[in-house]
């Protein structure tokens, strides 16, 4: 299994830090009675700007989650297509060679769901295989190519698709308060990215591109037990309340190392084996307790801090928008071992073992 392309979609609407700020101290007004611990959140997230669905001035006139999720299916219709085409295009790819696809977003929610809504807009295959998949939040990233692993494994001749569209700013609620929604509202941003996963027998590419992603070793699901109320949402009339808990970081820091050990160590690997790291963009906290978990502290997580600066943390997709940066830009040498691993709701985490 390779993957053979990876490219992202961001909406047009993009605001420094410091805009985003001034607009939410006016969006909530006389209830923030702390400001100064919103401006000190947001200075601590480490981003420098984020793109949105909407303009800036857009946000303070939605109140129905109704309303709200139809602009969510509006805008993930657009920057889906957008990522599939310009994954396609990397690829050298037509539409018509897709087999399977896979959709990701926990932001949003549509029936039918938006992989078969981008079939007649793109003009998939009628025959195409789709796998929706709601909920995995973050970790959906690194688990989406792993379940498009398993598909071309079993059909090797056959490309998948994963995409995830994620519009974190279309989940903001107004009436909380909570420092967790304080966080969010400076560290998430929005977007959407589309990989492709080519079977070992697939002839639709040319395996010796320079351009190809990495080839798929092995993939290791971690589930962890009793974590569940860790990270997700309240789902009520309102719509996605944020659920972050301050313990995630300490979880991370606990467990990513020695899971990531044993999943080397099953295929005869140590971590000094691996040469390219491309993970999840957390949140300043939980990159600092991968780092320290894997005592990866010479500028191994480089890619992943700046996406971070630039887009902020884009729940399922940001892993995927990682990875493309590595891919275009900061490509290792053939034959690197690499690691790709995301963690999310659950509490859980995905890792990939990867080749180049």
């Amino acid at each position: 299994m390779q993957i053979i392309s990876a490219s992202s979609a961001f909406p047009k609407h993009y605001y420094p830090q410091a805009v985003l700020l001034q607009a939410l101290e006016k969006y909530w007004g006389a209830d923030l009675e702390k400001p100064q611990l919103l401006r000190r959140l947001h200075r601590n997230t480490g981003v420098d700007g984020r793109y949105l669905a909407l303009p800036v001035q857009a946000y303070p006139k939605l109140s129905r989650w109704g309303e709200i999720n139809d602009l969510w299916i509006e805008a993930a219709l657009e920057l889906g297509k957008q990522a599939i085409c310009r994954a396609l295009t990397y690829a050298g790819l037509s539409v018509r060679d897709l087999s399977a696809f896979f959709f990701t977003s926990v932001t949003g929610i549509a029936s039918p769901s938006i992989d078969a809504l981008l079939i007649n807009r793109i003009g998939l295959s009628p025959n195409i295989r789709r796998t929706p998949m709601f909920g995995l939040g973050c970790v959906a990233g690194a688990a989406g190519i792993a379940r498009a692993a398993d598909y071309v494994k079993a059909y090797p001749s056959q490309l998948a698709v994963l995409l995830s569209v994620e519009l974190c700013s279309l989940t903001i609620q107004k009436e909380d308060l909570s420092p967790a929604n304080l966080i969010s509202s400076g560290l998430f941003g929005d977007g959407a990215a589309a990989v492709i996963v080519a079977g070992e027998e697939c002839s639709a590419f040319t395996p010796e591109s320079e351009q190809l992603g990495p080839r798929i070793l092995a993939t290791r699901s971690v589930f962890y037990p009793q974590t569940e109320d860790m990270m997700g949402w309240k789902i009520s009339e309102k719509g996605f309340r944020i659920v972050l808990s301050r313990e995630v970081p300490d979880l991370v820091r606990e467990q990513i190392g020695h899971d990531v050990d044993a999943f080397l160590a099953d295929y005869g690997y140590t971590r000094g084996d691996i040469g390219s790291w491309v993970l999840h963009t957390g949140g300043p906290k939980v990159l600092e307790a991968i780092q320290d978990s894997l005592g990866l502290k010479n500028g191994e997580l480089d890619a992943s801090w700046d996406c971070l600066r630039k887009t902020g943390n884009l729940s399922s997709a940001s892993v995927l928008v990682v990875l493309e940066e590595v891919m275009k830009r900061r490509r290792p040498a053939p034959g690197t071992l690499g690691v790709m691993a995301a963690m999310g709701p659950g509490f859980c985490s995905e890792l990939l073992l990867l080749q180049w």
